[in-house]
């Protein structure tokens, strides 16, 4: 309600200064919903109430629509960012597109906020393709503040961040990644990241599809 309400307020004629006030409403009203959404999510996961989709879908759309949502994000930072999948890799595979559409929007949403210039890239290829499946790999790049080795294992633990001054400058519950993960061993596959500081971060999904 007070997401929608705010939007058609936006839409309205308004000073300057009632439409910053407006869009501060809009931005804390979407980052409380994301923090209820990632409890809830978590939640259902640790209870094991968390059920699986199997229907089939069509890769490139599910990608190119959850990266589309993040595009004014990254642009609004004057991030380069782009998508890529490779020609090899199969369209139409069968699983949960709205848990993949959520892991891939984690990582790359996570990445974005973290990079403060330079670029953020998603690549999708196949590491081997079978008569019935395929083995995908998911990689987001970024060109951030990058991970300290020993912090590596940690991001991806519950309300957990590589640095706690990054807390404050950053945001966040510390849950997306531990939910990426949780979702993606859900799927069979696993989660992990190389960095180095100062340098980027590059994460990795694999994952067997049908």
């Amino acid at each position: 309600g007070v997401i929608g309400m705010t939007a058609l307020l936006l839409n309205t004629t308004l000073t300057t200064e009632q439409r910053e006030d407006a869009e501060t409403v809009r931005r804390s009203a979407e980052s409380l919903l994301t923090v209820i959404n990632d409890i809830l999510d978590f939640s259902k996961v640790e209870s094991g109430k968390l059920e699986l989709e199997r229907s089939e879908f069509s890769l490139r759309e599910t990608i190119g629509g959850a990266l589309k949502t993040l595009a004014p994000l990254a642009h609004g930072k004057r991030l380069e960012f782009g998508y890529h999948v490779m020609p090899d890799v199969p369209d139409a595979l069968v699983g949960d597109p709205g848990r993949l559409r959520q892991v891939v929007l984690n990582l790359a949403g996570n990445v974005i906020k973290f990079t403060a210039v330079g670029e953020v890239a998603v690549e999708v290829s196949a590491e081997e393709i079978g008569d019935d499946r395929v083995s995908l790999r998911i990689t987001v790049r970024d060109t951030g503040i990058g991970i300290p080795p020993e912090k590596q294992r940690l991001i991806f633990e519950a309300f957990a961040q590589a640095d706690g001054s990054t807390t404050r400058q950053y945001g966040g519950t510390g849950l997306g990644l531990a939910i990426s993960r949780q979702l993606v061993e859900l799927m069979g596959g696993r989660v992990w990241v190389d960095s180095a500081p100062g340098v980027g971060s590059a994460f990795h999904v694999a994952l067997l599809l049908e």
